[in-house]
């Protein structure tokens, strides 16, 4: 009998619910919802198509297979900047699902990402939390989570994954699994990669990753950085916290400067501060963490685009690696909540002394009349032109009346001072997470998952690509398919 048989279906409604009433009672790690829907209803065993070739436009299908996709990651190859690769994750299935495209994001392909062999008997495991990276010889390095579970018996333990791939993202032959975590005291949980392209740099072509063990509120745990000198093949691991604080943290993201300077930035749940720590040695030695600001969310919120999965509370970092006036300025963003305490809205803070000192907090998106959600930001700093890019989901279409529809927005700055405004509208049709048309729960939904935990963009060379979740075609007719209906895709977009 197969797994999917052994296990006990629920009902999606009653999951969606279970997962909202877990997400508000404690720090649970952010692939929780994943593992709860496998072990409901076991892994779908392949992508099936949900149509023979991809959607192609201003906005572009870029999984187009069944199943719900969810929590987007993107980044290019600055050699070949023609040469694009994102990631997301996969709900009803095991792997990790890779995207690549060599005409600059007009076409793409799909590939699964390596898993290590299950642990115990009728074990398995799965991958969760995309991230993604290029260094300056081609080589493209994708990181995520494995959650090893087994039917029954709970979780068995997770560790980290760093898959390798010289052809731009089409395969990923091998994988570096390490950091492997029992669960007994921490759970390893949302991994993020970068590599020193800087092509003056002592370090170039170092790949860093930052991590949070925190999970469960392990004193050991707290915020991870792993830095490889020989392309992936083997990881060195510090930790870059306060080593004696209480190690409550989440969603760390790793940066570089112009100069090999590493920077790393995360949400420190206990303190309600995004936290800051650097390296000037590649990545050896960290110093003392700082505060880059304080905040008023916590860990996530449940506003009502995406209400049972909760927005999770994470900065996106960049720093400006170009030869402008502002070249080593430093920029990280948050999502927080706006000035009348209802709704959300994103910030920005520079540094121009390497993290020493930050700017007040600056919001980046249009001052408008109404009840207005922001989430999900992502920032990226073009290295050839300075400029700062930031996308964004964003509820200001809403046709419900209730904030629950989803586009996603885009704006630039020359400084991270002055933003554009009107911010641009990426999306060509709104997301609803909530309903459809007005049919709740809807089966076209993955309720535990929703958006995922971020969306992404990466910019170059006065052209950016953002990556999103999106529902546009949930309803849209999937024979082959679990549900039978297309549910959450991956879209991208080129904004120039």
């Amino acid at each position: 009998m197969s797994f999917r048989n052994r296990l006990v279906i629920a009902g999606l409604f009653s999951f969606a619910l279970a997962s909202a009433q877990n997400n508000t009672s404690s720090f649970t790690p952010r692939w929780w919802a994943k593992y709860q829907t496998l072990l409901r209803n076991g892994a779908d065993a392949a992508a099936g198509l949900t149509s023979s070739a991809p959607v192609v436009g201003p906005n572009v299908d870029v999984s187009n297979e069944c199943g719900p996709q969810s929590e987007t990651f993107i980044t290019l190859n600055t050699r070949n900047a023609s040469s694009v690769a994102g990631g997301s994750n996969e709900i009803f299935r095991l792997p990790m699902r890779g995207y690549s495209s060599r005409d600059g994001g007009a076409n793409w392909t799909g590939v699964d990402l390596p898993l290590p062999p299950a642990i115990g008997t009728n074990g398995i495991d799965f991958g969760s939390d995309p991230s993604l990276a290029f260094d300056t010889r081609g080589n493209l390095f994708y990181s995520y989570i494995v959650v090893f579970f087994s039917a029954g018996k709970g979780i068995n333990g997770t560790e980290l994954a760093v898959a390798r791939s010289t052809d731009g993202g089409k395969t990923y032959p091998s994988a570096n699994f390490f950091s492997f975590s029992s669960g007994q005291d921490h759970f390893n949980d949302k991994p993020m990669i970068a590599a020193d392209t800087n092509l003056s740099s002592a370090f170039r072509d170092n790949v860093y990753l930052a991590w949070d063990a925190a999970s469960g509120g392990s004193t050991s745990g707290g915020i991870r950085f792993a830095r490889s000198t020989d392309h992936g093949a083997s990881f060195s691991i510090t930790r870059i916290d306060n080593p004696s604080g209480p190690g409550v943290s989440i969603a760390a993201i790793p940066f570089v400067g112009p100069n090999g300077e590493v920077y790393a930035a995360w949400n420190d749940i206990a303190a309600n501060t995004i936290a800051f720590n650097r390296s000037f040695d590649g990545g050896v030695t960290f110093g003392t963490p700082s505060v880059i600001a304080n905040k008023s969310i916590q860990f996530d919120i449940g506003i009502p685009a995406i209400s049972f999965r909760r927005a999770l509370i994470y900065p996106s970092c960049d720093a400006d690696r170009s030869n402008g006036p502002h070249r080593g300025r430093l920029h990280c963003s948050w999502t927080d909540l706006a000035s009348n305490g209802v709704n959300t809205d994103i910030f920005t803070a520079f540094s121009d002394d390497k993290g020493s000192t930050w700017s007040a907090p600056r919001r980046v998106a249009d001052n408008l009349t109404g009840s207005v959600d922001r989430f999900y930001q992502w920032l990226s700093v073009d290295a050839v032109s300075g400029e700062v890019n930031i996308s964004f989901y964003d509820t200001r279409n809403d046709t419900t009346g209730q904030r629950f529809q989803t586009d996603v927005y885009f704006t630039r700055s020359a400084d991270g001072i002055n933003w554009l405004s009107p911010n641009t509208r990426v999306t060509t049709a709104s997301s609803n997470e909530h309903d459809c048309n007005g049919v709740f729960p809807c089966s076209a939904i993955d309720y535990g998952n929703q958006y995922g935990d971020y969306e992404g963009l990466v910019s170059f060379n006065g052209i950016s690509h953002a990556i999103w979740t999106d529902s546009r075609d949930q309803l849209n007719f999937a024979p082959g398919c679990r549900t039978n209906l297309a549910m959450e895709e991956v879209f991208t977009a080129t904004i120039r």
